[in-house]
Formats: structure tokens, sequence, C-alpha cells
């Protein structure tokens, strides 16, 4: 096509292009079953190299075909749940035995890396675990600012990495996905675009006083991100490799996506990427107390801190508008329970899950493809379900 080839239709200036509107394309039906799987055609990225040597995780298949479980009045199979809530990769580990594993995804199978969204700030909280044993971080009640002096007179001046990890910085309001002017929508903007993506997160404006209020913050968990490549000296991407990937025995490698502007910077809050039987392993990791192959990767403590916390405003059922009320939060891990019932859970838009319950042994991971990002119904369908299924093994 030449320079002088004119488009078809005359668009607005103030109107968003095809490329700024693509993450409206790419995210929705039946288009994210491939793009959930291809992100690597899509964005720039950096490899999260495993190692030589990979854990095998021995197939003792359980028939769970009749299983049910009840919602809505309602008793339902797992290939109703899968359909229902369509989803493309589920593996379930019970003593670290492959038990379940199906792909119902048009492009998913073993080998596939799955698009994990906030999945990602769990395994950022991992790492963070990680470098706090190694001395790279102090403690959790260092300051932001003590490794990113960028934010000095920022919202974020005056808040402790303990406060990212557990969502309560007070900056920035409701992350709302379907209005266009939200700061979610502006900081994925700047992610897909090559935008200011630092930025967009200081322009956050300070809502409350920090650990007061839990308000879930994408912006809090990628300020981790950049907390961590700054005490560590390397990229996320590289850390996590070295410390966590290889270790874990992971089969494939895995990756970040990155920011298109420069200097490139992995989306520690929303773009890592692997498959299925690599993420059961970091779940198998969190419900042995952060220990694998007969390796502490993730302290002990680090690896309990994620099953809930102590604080009334991260409780199950006190997370206020920006959680659901079957939910509580701790350590960038959505928790479930009392003492009694330690599960938790990541989640990731669309459907992403690795849910942990160690009382039981049980891990299960369930990638997704559902028509938009945030799905109440879909989701208190899913956690009734896998909640059956932990129940049922032990």
């Amino acid at each position: 096509m030449t320079s002088t080839a004119q488009p078809a239709l005359a668009q607005d200036a103030d109107e968003p292009t095809w490329w700024e509107r693509q993450s409206d394309v790419i995210m929705r039906r039946p288009l994210n079953e491939w793009t959930f799987t291809h992100m690597n055609w899509l964005m720039p990225t950096e490899r999260v190299a495993c190692g030589t040597d990979f854990l095998p995780l021995p197939t003792v298949p359980v028939p769970l075909d009749h299983l049910t479980y009840r919602f809505d009045d309602a008793d339902h199979t797992l290939a109703e749940l899968h359909r229902r809530t369509f989803t493309t990769a589920f593996v379930v580990l019970h003593h670290g035995r492959v038990v379940h594993e199906s792909y119902p995804g048009a492009f998913a199978g073993p080998r596939t890396r799955m698009q994990l969204f906030s999945l990602s700030k769990s395994v950022t909280s991992m790492l963070v675990g990680i470098a706090i044993a190694d001395g790279h971080i102090g403690s959790v009640k260092d300051l932001v600012i003590d490794y990113r002096p960028d934010f000095r007179g920022t919202a974020y001046d005056g808040v402790t990495l303990a406060e990212l990890l557990d969502m309560s910085s007070g900056v920035g309001d409701l992350e709302i996905w379907d209005v266009p002017g939200s700061i979610i929508r502006s900081f994925e903007r700047a992610v897909l675009n090559g935008g200011d993506v630092p930025a967009i997160v200081r322009s956050a404006p300070r809502t409350a006083k920090p650990g007061e209020r839990f308000n879930y913050s994408t912006l809090d968990a990628q300020l981790l991100g950049w907390v961590l490549e700054a005490a560590t000296g390397q990229t996320l991407a590289a850390y996590a490799s070295e410390q966590l990937w290889r270790r874990i025995g992971a089969e494939r490698d895995a990756y970040y996506g990155l920011t298109r502007s420069h200097p490139r910077t992995a989306i520690g809050a929303g773009a890592f990427n692997a498959t299925a039987r690599d993420l059961a392993r970091l779940g198998l990791l969190m419900a042995h107390d952060g220990r694998i192959a007969g390796r502490q990767v993730v302290p002990r403590d680090w690896a309990r801190r994620s099953r809930g916390a102590d604080l009334p405003h991260l409780a199950v059922g006190a997370l206020g508008p920006s959680g659901y009320d079957h939910y509580g939060y701790a350590n960038q891990w959505w928790t479930l329970g009392d003492s009694c019932f330690q599960a938790f859970t990541g989640l990731g838009v669309h459907g992403q899950y690795l849910f942990v319950d160690p009382v039981a042994d049980v891990v299960v991971v369930k990638c997704s493809a559902w028509p938009t990002e945030d799905d109440p119904a879909r989701d208190r369908e899913t956690i009734t379900a896998l909640r059956r299924i932990a129940d049922h093994l032990a």
C-alpha cells in the first residue's frame, strides 16, 4: 500500500483508533481463547527460563466425571462447569500427583503457556518473600521510596511494602474496566500503546490512609514488581528464573509480557504466562509451606502468611466493593476461610485460578476465557466447584 492511500472512513481525532481499542478486541470471545494462549505473538516478552531438571508429576487418575457440586439449587458435573465457565485448562493435584487433567480450550494443551493475568500478582508475592530471605529487601516494613525514590512526593510516599502486599496502600479508587477514563484502563492503554506507565502509577490519588482499607489495586502490585527489580538489580523475569522457575522443576520456560515503551519492564501485576502443569507446581509449593522436591524455595512463614491476615479489613466478607463477599485477602492472595479451612487462591480476570488447600493437600489450576473481565456468578460457581473437589479428595 502506498502512502497516498486514503482510509475508507474518516475518524474523529478524539475517537480511539483500532490499535487503542485492541484490548477490547483481543479479550472478547471467541477470539480470547486464541489470544490467551498466544500473548507472545501480541506483545514484547522476556523469557523466564526453566532449568535442566524438572520435577515429575506422577499421574494417578481419580474418576471425577460423576462428581457433582451444588450451585443455584441444581447439581452440576465438572463437564458442565467447564461449559458454563469457559474452561480452557484444568489440572488437579492431590498429594503431588495429577489425579485429573483436561484441556477443553480450542488451543490449549499440556505444553501451552496460558496468560494468567492477575495470578501474576501471587507470583510476585512469592518473589518478594524470596528477596526478603535473600537479604535484597529488608522487611515488609520498608517503604516504597526506600527502593523507588522517584515515587517521593506521590501518593505512595509513606506506603510500606506490607501495605502494597495487602492492597491497603490507600492509593487509587475502584478498578472499573468498563469506564474508558478509569485509571486501570489508562494503565492498560499505556502498557499496550507505548505510554509512560510509571507516570500513570505516580498520578494515582490518595483516597484513604495507608493500612486502613482494602482496595484491589493493579498499581500496588506493579509497584511491588518495580521494587523487586530495584532491590535485586535484575529484571523480574531473570530473578523469577533464577530463584523460582529453575528451583520448582518447571517443565517449560514461562514468560512475562513487557511494556511497549522503553525501557521495557515486566508487567508483574498481570502478564505472567506459564503452562497449567507448571502453575500446578507453584500451587504444590504453596500447599507444602514453600517447600518442593526437598528444597525450601519460598520461606515457610511467607507461604503461611498467604493463608490469611489477622487484620479486620482483610477478613472474609469484609473487603468491601472491590472484593467479593466470599473472599478475604492476604499477601497478594485471596483467602477463603477461617483457621480450620485454610484454602486460598490466586485469581486472574477472565477466570484464571490457582486454588490451594494445604489441609486437603489439593491444588487445582483452572484457566478460562470468560467473555468479560469479571463475573461474580461464574466466580462463585467456580469456587463452589473447586471446594467440592478438595472436600471429595480429602
